[in-house]
């Protein structure tokens, strides 16, 4: 008799134990996204960038623009697909939810390019907001405290026109970004990295 109610207490005590990491929607489909973003959306590399704390908006549509190849990314390509069958809001729901922290990376060392960089942001308030945090409703993502490689990389890519080629809602930062020199988009990348 002892032993079946020892029996009991331990299967009612497993039986409320805490969810763990992997226990809300979209978390095990998301696992894979960690080989390149870091588990959690967490990315620690100079070129990949934060996803943690992600809106799921601007989520859904990297994904769907990847998968259909209008953000053209033979890494990506193949994940955004398989993202799409996997359940993208369940995912994008997962990474929204996670805390981000900003880019572990240290910042330029170089204080004067971050702000050079402070200076020229102004241009970009305009749709990201004095603080760089965007503005959802319009469509703008948050640039702050993401990896220093990965901003000067996408605005590289903006300036060539060579990301979303067509994409009638980035005209406008695609016809801007052919204005900047690109070692002040450097000194850009810089400073929106820096900014916690």
């Amino acid at each position: 008799m002892p032993f079946i109610m020892s029996l009991l207490l331990v299967l009612a005590v497993a039986g409320t134990a805490a969810a763990g990491p992997l226990d809300t929607p979209g978390a095990p489909q998301a696992l894979v996204c960690s080989a390149c973003h870091g588990f959690g959306g967490q990315s620690q590399s100079n070129t990949m960038p934060i996803i943690a704390g992600i809106a799921p908006w601007y989520f859904k549509k990297a994904i769907q623009d990847y998968a259909a190849g209008k953000r053209t990314s033979p890494e990506m390509e193949p994940y955004a697909k398989m993202v799409l069958q996997a359940g993208v809001d369940d995912i994008a729901a997962y990474f929204a939810a996670q805390a981000r922290t900003p880019s572990p990376v240290k910042p330029d060392p170089d204080r004067a390019s971050i702000e050079r960089g402070r200076a020229a942001a102004v241009q970009c308030t305009v749709c990201h907001g004095a603080s760089g945090k965007g503005d959802p409703s319009k469509g703008v993502p948050d640039l702050t405290g993401q990896p220093r490689g990965y901003l000067r990389t996408q605005m590289l890519l903006f300036k060539l026109d060579r990301r979303s080629p067509g994409d009638d809602q980035l005209k406008a930062v695609k016809v801007l970004m052919r204005t900047i020199p690109d070692e002040q988009i450097a000194d850009l990348a810089a400073y929106w990295s820096s900014v916690r």
